[in-house]
């Protein structure tokens, strides 16, 4: 008998991302400590990004749209992460601009069912030489549009 594989959490927009909670990502008390949870959506949109070939390597000329800035962060908490686990970051795109873009996030349960923290985040294309803002190109502009949440 063969197990089936687990089927991807739906969600109406945007992604879902796996990332795992460690023992050393908890504080004192035994809860996500609040500054992991920035760290742990870095780490799933990093990922979202690689898988269409976006991503840095060190060389800043070659990096493309990888070569960018936060320019603001937001997040409140909902609710304490109080173990350790495989939780999920549900991504998606609020606003795609010339040179900017703003994205949502949730920390949230694997199935996406139970929110833990939620947010926005603007990044800066960057220049490499100039370090001023530059247009993204049309290829990540393409795969942004894939991640616009639908106007309500």
């Amino acid at each position: 008998m063969t197990a089936e594989a687990p089927t991807a959490p739906a969600v109406s927009h945007g992604r879902l991302i796996p990332v795992t909670v460690h023992f050393d990502d908890l504080d004192a008390l035994g809860l996500l400590h609040n500054a992991r949870y920035p760290l742990k959506v870095e780490q799933a949109w990093t990922e979202l990004w690689q898988e269409y070939g976006i991503h840095f390597e060190g060389d800043w000329a070659a990096a493309g749209d990888a070569c960018n800035a936060v320019k603001e962060l937001r997040i409140s908490y909902e609710a304490p992460v109080t173990r350790t686990g495989v939780y999920a970051v549900h991504l998606w795109l609020e606003r795609l601009g010339t040179t900017g873009l703003t994205y949502g996030f949730r920390f949230c349960s694997r199935d996406g069912a139970v929110t833990y923290a939620r947010g926005a985040r603007v990044l800066v294309r960057l220049d490499s030489e100039t370090l001023r803002p530059a247009p993204w190109s049309e290829r990540f502009r393409a795969v942004g549009r894939e991640l616009l949440r639908p106007e309500d």
